[in-house]
């Protein structure tokens, strides 16, 4: 059985600043890169993957090169393991979220920010990505970094439930179990 190690990059200049970001390319910070190596040593000693897919955003494939670096396996860049689309509120701090005036947090899956995606339109993007990666690993470990919003998604798109509770933190790992193609499980690592 193959596992798929999702992983979220680690903290970038965004998180750190609590505002949700301009720019595809915003950068790690020296915490995110610590936390990426620590993250590549949590896999290494439990997983022998044969590749990282990434999110093409920086800090996603700064991630994924630490982790590829660390692991000793190539590199894929796979585009809709993207962030959500924050549209207009990129740029704004997170806190924004809460003054929009139709966002119900009892269903924050189904909120749309102005100009932006929903949850559910990340799950059916980026679940389409995860069962790409999940087709092509067969029964071999494979290691997916990717974001916040992405991690929530695909833990719907694999479980079936709306994980309640916050998002994944810098460089937090959730271990998906499949086999022929299908998912058997799902558990978030709390501490590596």
């Amino acid at each position: 059985m193959g596992q798929l190690v999702l992983i979220r990059h680690g903290q970038s200049e965004g998180n750190r600043d609590r505002v949700f970001t301009r720019t595809p390319e915003v950068p790690l910070t020296d915490a995110g890169r610590e936390q990426a190596r620590n993250a590549a040593d949590w896999v290494a000693r439990r997983y022998q993957p044969v590749r990282v897919v990434s999110s093409p955003f920086l800090r996603a494939r700064q991630t994924a090169a630490i982790l590829a670096d660390r692991l000793r396996v190539p590199i894929v860049v796979e585009e809709d393991l993207r962030e959500r689309s924050y549209g207009e509120l990129a740029g704004q701090p997170y806190a924004a979220v809460r003054e929009c005036v139709d966002y119900d947090p009892a269903a924050y899956w189904r909120w749309c920010p102005p100009g932006g995606e929903t949850l559910l339109e990340v799950a059916v993007r980026a679940g389409a990505a995860l069962d790409r990666v999940a087709a092509v690993a067969g029964e071999d470990d494979v290691v997916v970094v990717s974001h916040g919003a992405v991690m929530r998604a695909l833990w719907w798109h694999v479980t079936g439930a709306w994980r309640q509770g916050r998002v994944a933190r810098n460089a937090g790992i959730v271990v998906v179990e499949h086999r022929s193609g299908r998912y058997r499980g799902a558990i978030a690592v709390e501490e590596c």
